[in-house]
């Protein structure tokens, strides 16, 4: 390994790039750029100008974190071609018919392939299902490159475990999963990690196993919160409080905890129909997963209609109702909308007619208002028939029973705790959560 990447990384004779400075590949090529030579790839030239000025357009790093980087910021491909070592970082969603949407990956792995050299090393992190990188992204390099795979260069499979607007599990700490097409690129691989990683990393025998473990980790977590979603819901009509519930079975010490809720963001919603659309073409239809994503996807629609139902037992006219909603991104204290669940339990309303307002500090009316046809409003008014705290934001959690009611029609109003976090707080307004 005398003249390995890796050592020519550190010697700063060769740099990496990160293709893709969203939300993931923005932390890690910063990280990458405390120790090695690297450049920051995106297509989008108003976020690439943000970054020069060390702006984090994601809103999740601070200015300082851009300081003593070893970084140039780049939208032209050229900025690319003196770069041996590619992490390919962007986002894999889901289209309107929940299919995997691998147009943005293939693109990524196309100009990748565009500047690819003998003897490159190209990484992935995007969250895709088993054997995607051999299958769809290695012959998009081959054919744009002219190279053959594995001879003139090697690939690799290292999926993202960033959680966005948490603190504590960073790309620091938290164990990375890394995996190589052959012994030596593994090797390479894990230790270029092992800079930016201080948690160390987990050498998966293949890219495929490296493949599997990512999107499991999510599927894992969509099929707990779904039967805890399902459990809500019985718990409902039989007139028990959730979280009451889930209190009490608690305090058994293998009982897993998890919480009833809206599931969005572009993980725990996306990654589990990567899973079944491979399932389904190897000729397994898949049930459980399956069932886990129907029952977290219908979710917001449920909440619509129980506070419409709660409105109407008041007697009050459901086409006069004005409802407000409190929170709109996918996540408390984060400022991303994509895949939030928010936007069913405002569409619900709005199909009975109820007038609803929506806030958000965190959220970008004008983003709003491109992605999902809602704008968010200034001024609070004074006459709310019911208030849905749909996501926990620190400046929500702060508020008293008494800020609410000051915003309430009449004493009749509802308030709709979504994630239980008032649950004992609110003692004279009629209180609902799941």
């Amino acid at each position: 390994m005398s003249n390995s990447i890796y050592n020519q990384l550190v010697n700063k004779e060769a740099k990496l790039a990160v293709v893709g400075l969203g939300y993931v590949g923005l932390p890690i090529a910063l990280e990458f750029a405390k120790k090695i030579s690297v450049v920051g790839f995106d297509i989008n030239q108003e976020r690439v100008d943000m970054m020069k000025n060390s702006i984090d357009p994601s809103n999740e790093l601070e200015a300082s974190v851009f300081d003593n980087s070893d970084i140039e910021f780049t939208a032209d491909l050229e900025g690319l071609r003196d770069s041996q070592f590619y992490v390919v970082a962007v986002p894999t969603p889901i289209d309107d018919a929940n299919l995997p949407n691998l147009r943005p990956l293939l693109s990524a792995s196309a100009t990748v392939g565009k500047v690819l050299k003998k003897g490159d090393y190209v990484v992935f992190e995007s969250t895709v299902y088993p054997g995607c990188t051999e299958e769809d992204c290695i012959p998009v390099l081959e054919k744009e490159s002219g190279l053959k795979f594995p001879q003139d260069f090697k690939v690799g499979y290292s999926p993202e475990r960033i959680n966005p607007g948490d603190k504590e599990h960073t790309l620091q700490n938290v164990i990375k999963v890394v995996s190589g097409c052959d012994e030596e690129s593994l090797e390479n691989i894990a230790k270029t990690y092992e800079l930016v990683v201080d948690a160390g990393v987990h050498r998966a025998s293949t890219i495929k196993v490296a493949e599997a473990a990512k999107i499991i980790e999510n599927t894992q977590r969509d099929v707990n919160i779904a039967l805890i979603n399902e459990l809500s819901i019985i718990f409902n009509k039989l007139g028990i409080n959730t979280f009451d519930v889930l209190e009490a079975a608690g305090t058994k010490w293998n009982f897993l905890k998890f919480s009833p809720g809206l599931v969005g963001g572009h993980c725990i919603g996306v990654d589990p129909y990567y899973l079944t659309h491979k399932a389904q073409q190897a000729g397994y239809h898949s049930k459980v997963i399956t069932s886990g994503r129907y029952v977290n996807d219908s979710m917001g629609f449920y909440i619509g209609k129980q506070t419409v139902k709660k409105i109407l037992a008041t007697g009050k006219n459901i086409q006069d109702a004005r409802v407000l909603v409190m929170g709109a991104t996918f996540k408390e204290d984060v400022s991303d909308i994509r895949n939030s669940k928010v936007i069913d339990v405002i569409n619900e309303l709005k199909s009975f007619q109820v007038q609803v307002d929506v806030i958000d500090p965190h959220a970008s009316s004008d983003e709003m208002e491109h992605e999902y046809g809602v704008k968010l409003i200034d001024q609070l008014s004074n006459d709310y028939d019911a208030i849905i705290v749909a996501v926990n934001h620190k400046e929500y959690v702060a508020m008293t029973e008494q800020d609410f009611q000051n915003m309430m029609r009449d004493d009749k109003g509802i308030f709709v705790d979504v994630k239980g976090i008032f649950k004992d707080k609110i003692k004279s307004i009629e209180y609902w959560s799941l």
